[in-house]
């Protein structure tokens, strides 16, 4: 009886610190020792669960995330009420969580879960980045404006900006992050990045082992994009970067098992410290054996016997088995469509597929079986053109080689993308021809051109001071436009457009002094049905000095007493696309009337006073494969042109021994022949090489005419025309060289040579590009030259090899609206004899509208 009571009265004193709460109406925390008993638990159901101390958080997402659910019993207090705060603080979006019990009523219990939410974040202050790093850092961190700050935040900036300092060769970054309190917001932190980048780290040395076929030297010359220091590497010694890195060792991986190494692998491989500059990279590589071809067998190909199809691979019994090779011969992805997968594809078998089985290996050899999938011929059905909202349909169609009821085929389709982006009205990079709509029953297929219309119109708006005067240059140049709706209203926004003919206007003045106005308008396809070209231009244009104050502009004298030349001129050209040597042939022909009017002009041509005339014609025969009219990356052009005025001393009666020089040569007579040649490769990603020569004579007919004093050439420079266009003369750029300022050796009067120009001159150019940004927007590329040109008085002394030589670094920009932008730094190695430094030397050289180099 005792021990009964005893344990009643144990009882009664363990349960009344609980139990009393409830009927003085105080919460307790489920969760404090101090105010609940864990000795005496009890099971209560759940009659309501609310939450407090939430400022942006959902209070039934919280109550869902506890795991408390009314009407279910729980034991209070137990391992279930510690585990509703452990839950609730592995969210971390608290400081503090706390279980209460609010009230009991017999066996039902009231919670409340109390929340003490973390502070959220302002913004993030990163400072020891530039300004352009820090932007980045900002896209990459996104907007965190309003997330939680809680450890997972800081780690995630700290991380984020060590991962984009190790892209940049930081490799050793120190950041520290800390938070302040936002005075302006409650409950809100400014978190507070301060980075120290330290230096960038090179490459000091990289070290291979395992390896024995391959030498240290071949396998770092492999390893593309990470490069140890050395005395010849100025720009960029190695700097480590880890991308570059990851991508290095799997092209090494590739270049040793397209060598044979077919297993060839990294076993492993190390980044070690040297110090804050410096790493050292090991890697231990496995090469394996060397693996030949072994037996070729063909099946599956009906179309084309095994032998027509080995001599396309290339691959011998016995050659060094190379997986990348045999891809690129069965498949493509080469320069060129000499592979297996484009001659079944260029005959019209759309589905064609291979699948190159390695059915034995045994020893050092391996047996291939080619498994051809033919499928059936695919005539095209539909022609279909998509995205071009100002260009019309025809225009586009007219350009595409694919036609309906041909045969499909691969190259056609390539050349047809080729052929839009010649027409400049559409961005190159975006132009995806898509097959749809394919009937396999009926063999037919639609080709699907998808478009995208860039600006493409262009305006020149430029003042310069000179000699003593301000020269203002406007131009325009439209593009697209359309005379089919010339007289449609509707059509002017604000000029009719879409028929891809091209108009150009440009007047530049400084007054009295000098004009210059010219007009040209071009039509691709005359008449709408053939690749006919029709082409119309005109000018005129004079120009006075003598008798002039240059600060003023006040005319000092009669304009009978100024020195004055009047040009006038007007040329038609029509041209055809021929299909004989190939197809990317085009003949042009052109009519040119020109006149030349003198006044007091001393110094500058063989006569003084009186009117020339030029009435040519030029054949020219030029063949074009580039790929992109503005940045071009593969493919070459090629031009040649006679042109020629009719021989008057053969059959005029002048004596040109006693006749005044405006009488002896108001009929001008030459011949002139010219040939420029360009071409453009890729050497390694997106870096292209260029290479172009330039050839040019003029001649004349009889002794007693000497050379004509027009339509000379004028080496050195920008190539942009000025004052020396009124002279008739053509300009080749040279960059190096101060403008026209490449006279022939022996030179007795330079200023004259320099004005009038040479009758022959060749010249050599070098350059790689890589771009920077390509797209609709802007083109900008930059580049390395080296250019090297001469010009002569005969063809005698002509010596190709003789020439001046420059080289230097560049940038050209390409705005739809303003057309090529470019600035070159040059560097002359050869000064002109006769001349001073200041006189033929010009390290910059700006450009606009045009190619430099090119005709």
């Amino acid at each position: 009886m005792k021990r009964i009571l005893f344990v009643i009265l144990f009882l009664a004193c363990t349960q009344p610190q609980f139990a009393q709460a409830q009927v003085n109406g105080t919460a307790i925390n489920l969760n404090d020792p101090d105010q609940i008993s864990y000795l005496s638990p009890k099971d209560y159901i759940i009659g309501g669960v609310t939450v407090s101390g939430t400022q942006h958080l959902d209070n039934n997402v919280l109550i869902t995330i506890s795991k408390l659910v009314v009407g279910q019993y729980i034991e209070v207090p137990s391992e279930a009420t510690s585990n509703v705060v452990k839950v609730m603080m592995a969210q971390g979006l608290f400081d503090d969580v706390q279980l209460w019990a609010e009230k009991i009523e017999g066996e039902t219990i009231f919670l409340n879960i109390r929340v003490n939410e973390r502070p959220r974040l302002t913004r993030i202050d990163i400072n020891g980045l530039s300004k352009s790093q820090t932007e980045e850092v900002r896209k990459r961190l996104k907007d965190n404006a309003g997330k939680v700050v809680n450890e997972n935040l800081i780690n995630t900036t700290r991380n984020t900006i060590q991962r984009f300092l190790r892209e940049k060769a930081y490799l050793y970054p120190e950041i520290k992050i800390s938070t302040i309190k936002d005075t302006t917001q409650a409950n809100n932190e400014i978190l507070i990045a301060d980075v120290d980048r330290k230096n960038k780290v090179r490459v000091k040395k990289i070290t291979f082992t395992g390896n024995k076929e391959f030498t240290q030297k071949q396998l770092r010359k492999n390893l593309k994009g990470v490069k140890q220091k050395a005395w010849f590497r100025i720009f960029g010694p190695g700097k480590f970067k880890e991308e570059k890195y990851k991508e290095a060792k799997e092209t090494l991986v590739a270049k040793m098992q397209n060598k044979g190494f077919r297993d060839a692998e990294i076993i492993q491989d190390s980044v070690i410290k040297v110090d804050d500059k410096n790493v050292l990279v090991n890697i231990d590589v496995y090469e394996g054996p060397k693996y030949y071809v072994g037996n070729i067998k063909w099946s599956g190909n009906a179309k084309y016997t095994d032998t027509v199809l080995n001599r396309i691979l290339g691959i011998r019994k016995g050659d060094i088995f190379s997986e990348e090779k045999l891809t690129t011969k069965l498949m493509g992805g080469g320069r060129n469509s000499d592979d297996i997968s484009s001659l079944y594809m260029n005959d019209g078998y759309l589905t064609f597929s291979i699948d190159p089985e390695q059915t034995r290996i045994y020893n050092d050899t391996i047996d291939l079986n080619l498994r051809v999938y033919e499928g059936a011929q695919f005539t095209i059905n539909n022609i279909i053109v998509k995205g071009n909202d100002v260009t019309n349909d025809r225009v586009v169609l007219r350009s595409i080689r694919t036609k309906p009821g041909q045969k499909f085929s691969k190259e056609a389709i390539m050349t047809s993308v080729r052929e839009i982006a010649q027409l400049g009205n559409f961005d190159e990079q975006k132009t995806n021809p898509v097959p749809e709509n394919i009937n396999h029953a009926e063999g037919t297929v639609d080709i699907v051109y998808n478009v995208t219309e860039k600006p493409s119109d262009q305006v020149e708006l430029s003042g310069g001071y000179g000699a003593g005067q301000i020269i203002g240059t406007l131009g325009l140049t439209f593009n697209n436009f359309s005379t089919s709706n010339f007289f449609d209203k509707s059509s002017w926004k604000p000029l009719p457009r879409g028929d891809g003919q091209k108009l150009s206007v440009r007047g530049q003045t400084s007054g009295k002094r000098y004009q210059s106005y010219s007009f040209s308008f071009s039509e691709p396809w005359l008449g709408g049905k053939k690749p006919i070209y029709f082409g119309l231009s005109a000018y005129t244009s004079s120009s006075s000095y003598g008798g002039f104050n240059y600060y003023t502009g006040e005319q000092m004298v009669k304009d009978s007493d100024l020195n004055r030349i009047w040009m006038t001129g007007v040329t038609a050209t029509l041209g055809k696309r021929v299909q004989w040597p190939d197809n990317w042939f085009q003949v042009n022909t052109s009519l040119s009337f020109q006149r030349y009017k003198l006044q007091n002009y001393s110094n500058y041509f063989l006569f003084d006073n009186g009117t020339a005339y030029n009435i040519n014609l030029t054949q020219e025969i030029s063949r074009n494969t580039i790929d992109a009219p503005i940045y071009p990356t593969s493919g070459s052009n090629l031009k040649f042109s006679v042109q020629l005025t009719p021989p008057y001393s053969l059959f005029n009666k002048i004596n040109y021994e006693t006749s005044a020089p405006e009488v002896k040569y108001k009929w001008t007579e030459y011949h002139k022949w010219k040939f420029d040649s360009q071409w453009y490769a890729k050497i390694a990603g997106k870096l292209v090489f260029k290479a172009q020569a330039q050839f040019g004579f003029l001649g004349s007919y009889s002794n007693k005419t000497g050379i004509s004093t027009f339509e000379r050439f004028k080496l050195g420079g920008d190539g942009m025309q000025g004052f020396d266009f009124l002279q008739g003369s053509e300009i080749i750029a040279m960059r190096g060289y101060a403008n026209g300022s490449i006279i022939p050796e022996g030179t007795q009067n330079v200023n004259i040579a320099m004005r009038s120009g040479s009758p022959i001159y060749t010249k050599y150019q070098m350059e790689l590009r890589h771009p920077v940004m390509l797209n609709e927007q802007a083109t900008v590329f930059v580049l390395a030259f080296a250019e090297a040109g001469n010009t002569w008085n005969k063809f005698s002394e002509y010596n190709p090899f003789k020439v001046r030589r420059a080289a230097g670094v560049g940038a050209r920009i390409f705005l739809p609206i303003f057309g090529m932008l470019g600035i070159d730094y040059g560097h002359a190695f050869d000064p002109i004899p006769g001349l001073q430094s200041s006189q033929w030397k010009q390290n910059f050289t700006f450009s606009i509208m045009q190619n430099m180099g090119g005709f």
